[in-house]
């Protein structure tokens, strides 16, 4: 199944102040979800971003709270977004595809992305803006959900499959700006 931008949300877990300096390779992933929510934004998709215990995780990381101007922050307490009715009223709800990513793949990523799957959505998880302490336990968690029917994707795949052809003013401007 190709992702839609008319159908799709942009879910970001957890990319929180005091979690990121233990993910392996957290610039990465902060700066892939990071592109990931811009191209979102720009394409016209909607972005929720979840705070898990933010009192004690600490918030999200400003650099991303400054790239996602439109979105919709929660707060959660059960690992799963979805667990904790949090996603209700946001955009989600509406949409049939969502898009995951952040920390930590192996927890609170996978179980969102398992309970979204079972709730009926069509789930994608962008590998590179996802993450976890240990880089085995990442490795595990994708193929785990690959097992449960969703979708292991790159940033670009989300990109390409979003604008669907060349051509068009909007492929142009995240092609200059995204892309090249």
């Amino acid at each position: 199944m190709l992702m839609s931008r008319h159908a799709s949300a942009l879910l970001i877990i957890d990319l929180q102040e005091r979690l990121a300096p233990a993910i392996h390779e957290s610039e990465r992933v902060v700066d892939n979800a990071i592109w990931l929510a811009q191209v979102a934004e720009r394409a016209g998709v909607p972005v929720v971003v979840t705070e898990h215990w933010p009192d004690k995780i600490g918030p999200t990381l400003v650099r991303v709270k400054d790239a996602v101007s439109g979105a919709h922050f929660v707060r959660k307490e059960c690992f799963s977004a979805q667990g904790d009715g949090c996603l209700a009223g946001t955009p989600i709800d509406g949409r049939r595809q969502v898009i995951v990513c952040g920390t930590e793949a192996h927890v609170c990523v996978l179980q969102t992305a398992l309970e979204l799957r079972w709730a009926g959505k069509e789930v994608f998880v962008a590998a590179e803006a996802s993450g976890s302490r240990n880089p085995a336990d990442r490795e595990l968690a994708f193929e785990r959900m690959r097992g449960h029917g969703i979708e292991i994707v790159t940033r670009e795949m989300v990109a390409f499959e979003w604008l669907q052809r060349g051509g068009t003013e909007l492929f142009r401007e995240i092609n200059r700006d995204f892309i090249r």
